[in-house]
């Protein structure tokens, strides 16, 4: 059995720390073996930067990458020739009593265009096999559903 490990750097500083919970900065760094980091904050409802990045933007960004490069996969190794994917995902997270909360559901709306001559029967189904396929929609508790639309150039 293999086994993988993703380290992943995250920075965070602030010179008055965290000494007033309303007035302290979310605003931080995400970093790994990529050369490019990216700058993310909390939620805009917990106080965070609606300019930037937060950690549940990045979950349903991963599922929705993960999804889609599954899915690609599957079409180059099945003969479906895709020309373009867009998605267009979508996290419901509901809070909790006290201060958690969790995601109910992640879904996906992908839209794939075919090449000409594609099969898009196969592309479509190929959808469901990607959805078990993805590392990261097999690790959650929600469900991470999808609706993909196929369409031909």
């Amino acid at each position: 059995m293999n086994t993988h490990t993703y380290p992943v750097e995250v920075e965070w500083s602030a010179p008055g720390g965290t000494a007033d919970y309303r007035t302290y900065p979310r605003e931080h760094l995400l970093s790994s073996a990529a050369t490019t980091s990216i700058a993310a904050s909390a939620d805009p409802h917990f106080l965070g930067d609606p300019a930037l990045w937060n950690p549940e933007q990045l979950l349903v960004a991963a599922a929705a990458n993960c999804h889609m490069l599954s899915y690609l996969a599957l079409c180059a190794l099945r003969g479906v020739t895709i020309v373009e994917y867009t998605d267009t995902a979508v996290g419901t997270m509901v809070e909790t009593s006290g201060a958690g909360g969790r995601f109910t559901e992640i879904r996906l709306a992908p839209r794939v265009v075919l090449a000409p001559g594609a099969d898009a029967d196969l592309a479509l189904a190929l959808h469901h096999e990607a959805g078990e396929q993805c590392y990261i929609a097999a690790s959650l508790s929600c469900p991470v559903t999808h609706s993909p639309r196929i369409v031909t150039a």
